[in-house]
């Protein structure tokens, strides 16, 4: 099969095409042959070297979909010919098969894209876990999704109106703007637009807001903390750098920042964020949004493409056809 491999740390172009075989399954392990791939900017940290000690060589990403191959001994959860997206795996994402254990791969019905199933793992993982798990999000609060036009903030924006809150969204493009507003925002802010923020108490009642699902801390987590309501919490999701905050602002209004990593997540709740994406996906509730498609080969073009600001949710790959 053909995968991109990663064998030194550094920009796009550190990835290549290359040929290796295809993997087989052990007990309890699933082979899915790949439809979409998704990608996430967490791809081009581990790809810089910038995510810790990653062991070289590796083949890049956590997300995909597709359909299943071949199923090891013990495989119960899933059969041969299953549509599956896939929430990890054992040998990455960046190619046509993937090996994954049989907890990793998860259902989807035929109402669902592939492309559209290579856009929910992480995004919509991270996007539940944000908002309920860490940020105890109540019906009737108010929310404000700090760049709602990616794939994480589409996600959080969706999982929100599920759940009753009252939505207000940022983007920074007319298009973006559009986009959060037919997937429901009751209110949208170009975070482009100097003073955006001075329109919150207005919003709001003069209250502030409940719960901030914070996509770029560094640019936001200090302005974050001057409109959040008594009792309010910021979730922040991702660290791009440092951030500089006055300690005053959360004392004045007993706010909490909270942090939320994705992979440091109990497996039991693990489990109840992909009963809820099930559920939502049979629903129709859940809509993932997919803005750009690309060939594998074009790998290192995704990865520039991922970076730039005003995305509109989800980037996927399309793994190379066979021969």
């Amino acid at each position: 099969m053909k995968a991109i491999h990663v064998r030194e740390f550094g920009g796009p172009e550190v990835m290549r095409l290359e040929e290796i075989a295809d993997p087989k399954p052990g007990p309890g392990q699933v082979v899915v042959k790949l439809k979409a791939v998704g990608v996430n900017p967490l791809d081009t940290y581990i790809r810089a070297g910038r995510y810790g000690k990653w062991p070289l060589p590796y083949i890049p990403g956590f997300d995909a979909a597709g359909v299943v191959e071949e199923i090891g001994q013990g495989v119960k959860r899933v059969a041969v010919d299953d549509r599956v997206y896939l929430a990890g795996t054992l040998t990455g994402a960046y190619a046509e098969k993937a090996l994954c254990e049989e907890s990793q791969v998860h259902p989807i019905p035929d109402l669902v894209s592939y492309k559209q199933g290579a856009a929910l793992g992480i995004p919509y993982t991270a996007a539940y876990r944000a908002l309920f798990q860490r940020g105890r999000a109540l019906a009737g609060e108010t929310l404000l999704i700090h760049g709602a036009t990616g794939s994480v903030g589409m996600a959080t924006l969706q999982w929100a109106r599920i759940a009753g809150l009252t939505v207000i969204a940022t983007g920074g493009t007319d298009q973006g703007l559009a986009l959060v507003s037919a997937h429901g925002a009751h209110h949208v802010l170009n975070h482009n637009t100097p003073g955006y923020l001075e329109q919150i108490p207005e919003l709001t009642g003069g209250r502030g807001v409940n719960l901030i699902v914070e996509l770029a801390a560094d640019i936001n987590l200090g302005k974050d903390l001057r409109v959040l309501a008594t009792g309010g919490r910021v979730v922040v999701v991702g660290w791009k750098g440092k951030a500089e905050i006055d300690p005053g602002d959360a004392y004045e209004r007993e706010t909490a920042i909270i942090f939320m990593s994705l992979f440091d997540a109990p497996p039991q709740e693990v489990t109840g964020i992909h009963a809820a994406i099930d559920s939502g996906l049979v629903s129709g509730t859940i809509r993932p949004v997919v803005s750009m498609e690309l060939p594998l080969d074009e790998a290192s073009d995704a990865h520039d493409s991922v970076m730039l600001p005003g995305a509109l949710g989800k980037i996927v790959l399309i793994p190379v056809k066979d021969r």
